[in-house]
């Protein structure tokens, strides 16, 4: 596996009180692939060993840093100062009229919750921003909903780190969801 080092200019995914271990599973596969660091916030609604949360993150999981942390201002602090965004369905800006530094701090919450008044208090300084949606519409999934964020923050970095598309494609079967494909939740 490829080193998991920690560049100062990563963006941070932060998850506060997610619910669902396979979307969980997929963020960290999100994360793995763009090069973000994931942050989640207890209480989890799984435990970190959860199949599902394994079969849904596929076999990323030595690739992702994550870290598990009590509450949001201890998981703030490890972070440190780079500019906060708290994603909620209340704010009134939209997610591709923001400018994200290569530090941003990207913050979710639970899937049925959502991001709490409270939580965006801790947030201090903060941005909230808003993914549209059809008018009526509850909300998009959790982990639908980081990856569009995440790739509209990576694309204004021109995708900084990503892999260069004109060499080779490894022949490692990290890609492979097949059915042959050895099953990832056993």
């Amino acid at each position: 596996p490829r080193p998991l080092t920690r560049p100062t200019d990563t963006l941070h995914v932060v998850l506060v009180r997610p619910e669902i271990a396979t979307n969980t599973g997929n963020i960290i596969r999100l994360c793995a692939n763009t090069g973000c660091d994931l942050h989640l916030v207890e209480p989890l609604g799984f435990v970190m060993e959860d199949r599902l949360l394994k079969r849904a993150g596929l076999d990323y999981h030595e690739l992702a840093r994550v870290t598990v942390h009590r509450d949001l201002a201890t998981c703030l602090a490890a972070i440190g100062d780079g500019p906060r965004f708290g994603f909620s369905g209340r704010a009134n800006r939209r997610y591709d009229q923001v400018d994200y530094p290569a530090a941003a701090v990207l913050v979710f919450g639970a899937e049925r919750a959502g991001l709490q008044a409270g939580d965006l208090t801790g947030l201090d300084p903060v941005e909230t921003v808003s993914i549209p949606m059809r008018p009526d519409n509850r909300s998009l999934n959790l982990a639908n909903a980081v990856a569009v964020v995440v790739y509209e923050a990576w694309r204004q970095s021109d995708f900084a780190g990503a892999a260069d598309p004109s060499a080779p494609a490894p022949d490692s079967g990290l890609t492979s969801e097949t059915t042959t494909s050895a099953p990832f939740d056993r």
